[in-house]
């Protein structure tokens, strides 16, 4: 069994010589967002946020697999899930719809649907040729069983967000790659082993281990 630890250490491990790029890669996504949320009060950059969300979210995702898998990642990722961006746009349309549709019940059950339908973009990464609602149903059998952990997975990340308040944000764009890498390796873990390679739990160095603020104490 793998703890919220063993998939940060994974992601450190794995982003090694690779923080510059991920970093830019992060402030490129946070431009975007800028320049739609100064079109804002005109409504027009939140319906093209909107839009473009599930592209870029497909990006970033195929990014942190490729982190995880060993790949060289570059800035143009966050533009590879353009090449998606249909199916992009309807699994974050539906994703969306849904959780909102759920939270109008109560905010609790609207939370457990987000993270039933946290895998999506990650298998839509997989298969590129899967639908957006059969990624969505792909999910929730992968994540049944497995809200909590990733919650806790999230949860460990809680002393570095607090300590990129001190920064401004800054520090976010190096955070953010970091726990989505984590959440990458945490999906790698969900799938099933291949005959040719057998899933094995990861030995890590401890020399190359992340520091541990504000350590929590979860387990997965």
């Amino acid at each position: 069994m793998l703890y919220a630890k063993d998939y940060r250490m994974q992601a450190w491990q794995k982003k090694r010589g690779k923080w510059g790029t991920l970093a830019l890669t992060y402030l490129v996504y946070a431009v975007f967002g800028g320049i739609c949320g100064g079109l804002a009060r005109f409504y027009i950059g939140e319906i093209v946020w909107f839009v473009l969300a599930g592209a870029f979210t497909l990006g970033l995702t195929m990014q942190s697999l490729k982190v995880m898998r060993d790949d060289k990642p570059t800035v143009n990722d966050i533009f590879s899930g353009f090449k998606n961006f249909g199916n992009a746009f309807l699994a974050h349309l539906i994703n969306s719809i849904l959780i909102f549709l759920w939270t109008l019940l109560l905010i609790i059950p609207g939370i457990i649907k987000a993270y039933s339908y946290s895998m999506t973009f990650y298998i839509m990464c997989d298969d590129p040729s899967i639908s957006a609602n059969d990624a969505r149903k792909k999910s929730m059998e992968l994540m049944r069983g497995n809200k909590w952990r990733l919650f806790c997975l999230q949860f460990s990340f809680i002393g570095w967000w607090l300590l990129s308040l001190l920064t401004l944000g800054i520090l976010a764009l190096w955070i953010a790659p970091y726990e989505q890498a984590a959440t990458a390796a945490f999906y790698q873990s969900l799938l099933p082993p291949t005959p040719a390679e057998p899933q094995n739990e990861p030995t890590v160095d401890a020399d190359q281990a992340p520091p541990d603020l504000f350590d929590n104490g979860v387990r997965l």
